[in-house]
């Protein structure tokens, strides 16, 4: 479970936690859910690189359908480590990206502000 006292090894657990449940998990995190694409057939290679446009649904195979999910696991993975107080200040939240961003500006911001008391406390 979260806990702000404990946040530092809660984040180091949940890190490796996500990251066990599926490899593509340290992109969704860091990047948002991911975008399930394939080449773009209907315009030439002119510069050697293919371009890529969204895959229609219909045309997803199960490990796309599985990749497109990875956002839903790691907001249920993340919500079942919040009491009700916590989740309360991330409900609105509408991807796991933006859940371990909104925690990491209220605890490691919260962290930064005390340190900076503390040294100007030390100064007086």
């Amino acid at each position: 479970m979260f806990s702000k006292e404990e946040y530092d090894v809660w984040k180091i657990r949940m890190q490796v936690h996500l990251a066990a449940q599926d490899d593509d998990m340290c992109f969704v995190i860091p990047n948002g859910p991911m975008s399930i694409l394939k080449v773009n057939t209907a315009i030439a290679i002119a510069d050697g690189a293919p371009q890529c446009i969204e895959k229609p649904r219909q045309e997803w195979s199960s490990e796309d359908r599985k990749k497109e999910n990875l956002d839903n696991v790691a907001k249920d993975i993340l919500y079942k480590t919040l009491d009700n107080n916590m989740f309360s200040k991330i409900q609105t939240c509408t991807t796991a990206k933006e859940i371990w961003e909104k925690l990491v500006q209220i605890f490691e911001e919260n962290e930064e502000t005390k340190e900076n008391n503390d040294c100007s406390l030390e100064k007086i």
